[in-house]
Formats: structure tokens, sequence, C-alpha cells
């Protein structure tokens, strides 16, 4: 092989690496974790709803991940369904359809849980997001938040969610917010801190799933 020729192959392959780091630049991962303790399982229905939007707007390369939060959730067994969309479109709707037929049968076989371990969930979301590391990285929490951890469930340390977006869906009332609404302002104004020092990129709450749309917003 010439030198010039050499030289050639060198300049097309480096153009072609930072082809493809552009491109993941603008992927998007999106964790989500939810809710499966108590009576919040009759919301699982309203989170189809967020995961439809999520499948017809996710890109060819993003990620998507969609987990249980349980009694203790620190754990691969409770992710649903994971995917990284394949590059071509035939494929990445394949994908899609298998992905949604997973998230049907966890729909309809849901079992509550007796404790609610968001702090766990979060913690495995931001492994998976790190580990696939997309351009963008979101984790949307389809809870209550009211987080309660049985007696053997340690979470009282700092998390970190450096770059991570975080946003809580569907955010429901509990019997005591109806009495004292200062007791649902302060849950979400706790966990608004705890994901911040963190080092989240962004906290959000969303309680009106006609406005999806904020959900794939870059960051």
């Amino acid at each position: 092989m010439s030198k010039k020729i050499f030289n050639l192959f060198i300049i097309l392959l480096i153009t072609q690496l930072a082809a493809c780091g552009d491109n993941r630049l603008h992927t998007q991962g999106v964790y989500v974790l939810i809710d499966t303790s108590g009576t919040y399982t009759q919301q699982v229905s309203k989170a189809r709803q967020l995961i439809n939007y999520l499948l017809a707007n996710l890109n060819t390369g993003d990620s998507l991940a969609v987990a249980k939060v349980e009694s203790k959730s620190f754990s691969e067994k409770d992710i649903v369904a994971k995917v990284t969309f394949d590059r071509r479109p035939s494929q990445a709707n394949q994908e899609k359809r298998a992905f949604n037929q997973k998230i049907e049968a966890f729909a309809k076989d849901v079992k509550g849980s007796a404790y609610t371990d968001i702090t766990g969930g979060l913690i495995q979301a931001a492994e998976y997001l790190n580990e696939a590391n997309p351009g963008h990285k979101t984790v949307i929490i389809f809870s209550d938040m009211q987080e309660e951890l049985g007696k053997e469930t340690v979470r009282d340390f700092p998390i970190k969610l450096d770059g991570i977006r975080v946003m809580a869906v569907n955010v429901t009332k509990l019997n005591t917010d109806n009495t004292d609404p200062r007791r649902y302002l302060d849950r979400l104004e706790w966990w608004k801190k705890r994901v911040l020092e963190a080092g989240a990129s962004e906290w959000y709450v969303i309680n009106d799933l006609e406005h999806l749309d904020r959900v794939l917003g870059t960051q």
C-alpha cells in the first residue's frame, strides 16, 4: 500500500469515527421505573401510555429500559425489558414490537410489593445508562414518590446521578396529602433536593400525560 493511499485510509477512518461520535451525542437513553407497591399498581395502564409514547418516538441507536420499583429494586431481575435499538430501521421496529410484548405480559401479571425502594431503582438506572452511554440520559419515575423501605434495606447514603435528567411522572396524591397538601409538596421538594445533590442535570414533575412531549426534550 502506498503512503498516499495509507494516509487517505487513515483520514477516512478518522472521519467515520468522528461521525459515530457525533451520532452518539444525539442518542437518547431512557430508563423507566414503575412503582408496583400497594394501590399504585392500578396506575400501570397509564404507564403503558408513557411507554407507548417512548416506543413511538425513540429512534435507531437510542436505548430504553423499563424496570419495577418494589421492595428491593437494586437488581437486574427487576428490569422488565431493555434494548438499544438497531441502526437499521426495519430491525429497530421489530425490536420495538418485541419490547411492547414484554410490557404487555408484565402489565397483565403485575404483582404489588410491600415496600417501595425508589433509591435502589435510581442506582440501578444510573448503572444502566452509564453503561449504554447515550448522548442524553433520562430516568422517569412513575410513582407517588412515597419511598417505604424494609427494615434491612439501607439507602441513607449519597447516590450518583451525574448528568442524568430525572423526571417524576403521574405523582398521585395519597390520602394524607389530601388532608395536608404540604406533605405532597414536601415529598417532591425532598426528592428534588436528593437527585440534584446526586448530580442530576435536571428535575421535572409531569402529572398531565398530555405533556409527554417534554420527556424526550434534550438537555
